[in-house]
């Protein structure tokens, strides 16, 4: 008998019945009375952990298997191996399965989710593959679509080509999963398509359940609609994908992961503008789980975006302490570099900036392309002075030291350096390597002809006729290039130039077969020459032009204008064409009288007529203003005292004053 007066066996009922109606807490309390009676109980034990494990308390329940293993032994791996996995204790959890002495179906299943976290790509697709291959139950549908994903998550983080698994798609998971297989290998439109595909077969299967709302159903579609978004910003379609990322942001879906995502990409398309509204969005990349639902990738781009955001938002010792956090746990990454170097060429401190460049290179010479080219952009901002050096850090890029846009540009600083020599070294470098690499390739050939015509430029016609002569050899009916050959030899060895000339084809040739009098009566031509028209009659033609030879249109004379009201009988004036002041009947001005000028004369002189006037008006009464009009009063105190008044301005200075500067202030205003 157990406690209470209930019997032991009563109690086990009691657990059964509960775990067949999925009441795991009754059943909890059922076995903890029976383990008072015996703490041994090896099937209670089991059962404790299952109802602990169900009802979410895996602490409770590691606790349980831990302090009693040597009685459970091996009956509770999966229960353990769940646990752990359910705590995103995701190492433990693969070892617990990895030392199981049976690897049952339900192990194998936990098996790839661990995988799947560790992101084992591969080692979870031979999983999934093994389990759909030898299981036919109700859960194969639910293996396709993990193994689905797996394929994904290798087309987009591992850049693995896709392979033909044979995976249907009938469900909206499948569809998706597919979808995303074809972002990774950038068949974006292909994608597109199959998006909208999953967004109808969900919304159709959600559809028939009577109970689930169009809430519901939206909420289920707000990944497939982030991804879309995502699909729109690779294509260049930023404002359709920034709307759209608004509307899930909106739903508050449950998933973090999701919102993290859907904000990071939010933050991107704002890039240096809108920071306002990026600083909000980036907190929702610090929701509590996010790092367990999302790629390791993704958590990386999530970091690199928060320190670019304290930069632009001008925070320097919070992006200096996020870089180098970067840097100390993906040490090999340039981006975390390039994040500091940003921040201190903002600061204007280029110099440390190169310092911290050069360390990074001689660290990680593996990822040392893209750096230097950073420090050869950076000693280019610094003038000339630091051009030789920017030559130099590009010439030592063996990655790109033979590609044609490394060529151009370092042939192009020592063309400005005026270092011809060097830029010649640069093209011979090049052709030798292609010579022994690619021999008679396009870009071998194109090399050459350039190489050719810099030398030609410059002047160095004895250096330019090997090269000239390497592409006659290569087309001998290549009639420019022989043209260029024999100018080159003319100025250095006459007697090859005249024997190269040899092998020109004659003026015949090379002469057009062109009807040149049906030519130049053509619409297109700039002048249509003539026959001369046949004589009849007695009438001799006007003028007699030679074959070939062009008459001369003949200028009509312009009538001169004559002014108006011209007498043309009178006899016109003769000094018409002298100045007013040189001709003999000019009298000069009449000069007349003074006007009143006001201003002039001693200080506090006025007209007689307005002192006459002023005096009547002190001696007489003041008069009381009219109804409606302002006092004497208010009047006075607006007048401006004479020596406050300004004289009147020139006419070119009253029209400079009709317009006036406006001084706009930004609506966002300054930036702190």
């Amino acid at each position: 008998m157990a406690s209470g007066g209930v019997s032991v066996a009563s109690l086990w009922t009691e657990v059964n019945r509960c775990g067949q109606n999925g009441d795991f807490t009754r059943a909890l309390k059922a076995v903890t009375k029976i383990l008072h009676e015996n703490r041994d109980d090896v099937t209670a034990l089991h059962c404790k952990t299952v109802c602990l494990v169900q009802t979410g308390s895996f602490k409770e329940a590691l606790n349980v298997m831990n302090t009693h293993s040597k009685v459970l032994g091996s009956d509770v791996v999966f229960e353990k191996a769940y646990s752990e996995y359910r705590l995103n204790r995701v190492e433990s959890a693969l070892k617990t399965i990895e030392a199981a002495p049976e690897q049952t179906d339900k192990l194998k299943e936990l098996y790839g989710q661990v995988l799947y976290r560790l992101e084992r790509y591969d080692d979870c697709k031979s999983v999934y593959t093994d389990l759909i291959r030898n299981s036919q139950d109700e859960y194969e549908e639910e293996r396709k679509t993990n193994l689905a994903a797996v394929v994904a998550s290798m087309s987009q983080w591992e850049e693995a080509p896709l392979e033909d698994l044979g995976l249907p798609e009938s469900t909206y998971e499948l569809c998706y999963n597919a979808a995303c297989a074809l972002i990774g290998q950038g068949q974006l439109t292909e994608s597109f398509n199959k998006l909208r595909q999953a967004e109808e077969l969900c919304r159709v299967s959600l559809a028939e359940d009577s109970d689930v709302t169009e809430e519901d159903i939206e909420s289920e579609l707000a990944v497939i609609h982030s991804q879309m978004a995502y699909v729109m910003q690779l294509e260049g379609r930023t404002d359709e994908a920034l709307q759209l990322y608004n509307q899930v942001i909106k739903l508050k879906p449950s998933d973090v992961g999701l919102l993290a995502v859907t904000a990071n990409n939010i933050i991107t398309i704002n890039n240096d503008q809108n920071v306002f509204d990026s600083k909000k969005k980036v907190k929702l990349t610090n929701a509590e789980g996010v790092e367990y639902k999302l790629a390791r990738k993704q958590l990386q781009a999530i970091d690199f975006n928060k320190a670019l955001l304290a930069m632009y938002t001008n925070q320097a010792d919070q992006c200096r302490k996020l870089a180098s956090s970067l840097q100390s746990q993906n040490p090999g990454h340039p981006r975390p570099v390039l994040i500091q170097v940003a921040q201190l060429c903002r600061e204007k401190q280029h110099s440390r900036a190169i310092e911290l460049l050069q360390q990074f290179s001689d660290q990680h010479p593996e990822s040392a392309s893209g750096i230097k080219l950073t420090m050869a952009q950076l000693y280019l901002i610094q003038g000339n002075v630091f051009n030789r050096r920017s030559c130099d850090v590009l010439r030592s890029i063996e990655e790109f030291k033979h590609k044609s846009g490394m060529i151009s540009a370092l042939v192009t600083m020592y063309a400005h350096e005026e270092d011809i020599d060097s830029a010649i070294e640069i093209f011979k470098q090049a052709i030798d390597h292609y010579q022994s690499e690619q021999p008679g390739s396009a870009a071998h050939l194109a090399l050459v002809r350039e190489a050719a015509n810099f030398k030609l430029k410059y002047g160095r016609k004895k250096e330019a006729i090997s090269d000239l002569e390497q592409l006659w050899k290569q087309n001998p009916k290549d009639i420019h290039t022989l043209a260029q050959l024999i100018s080159a030899y003319s100025l250095v060895d006459t007697d090859k130039a005249k024997s190269l000339s040899k092998h020109l084809p004659s003026a015949d040739t090379m002469a057009l077969n062109v009807d040149v009098d049906e030519l130049e009566n053509s619409i297109g031509a700039t002048y249509v020459r003539k026959k001369a028209a046949k004589v009849t009659g007695e009438n001799p033609p006007k003028e007699q032009t030679q074959p070939g030879e062009i008459k001369k249109k003949k200028k009509k004379k312009k009538k001169g204008k004559r002014p108006k009201n011209c007498d043309l009988n009178a006899t016109p004036d003769l000094e018409r064409w002298l100045p007013m002041k040189e001709r003999t009947y000019y009298r000069g001005k009449k000069k007349g009288k003074k006007k009143d000028q006001i201003g002039k004369g001693t200080q506090g002189a006025t007209a007689g007529g307005a002192a006459e006037d002023a005096s009547k008006t002190a001696s007489s009464p003041p008069t009381s203003p009219r109804p409606g009009s302002a006092s004497g009063s208010s009047t006075a105190a607006t007048a401006v005292p004479p020596r406050q008044q300004k004289p009147a301005a020139s006419g070119a200075t009253r029209k400079k004053e009709k317009g006036f500067l406006v001084i706009v202030w930004s609506t966002n205003g300054p930036h702190q």
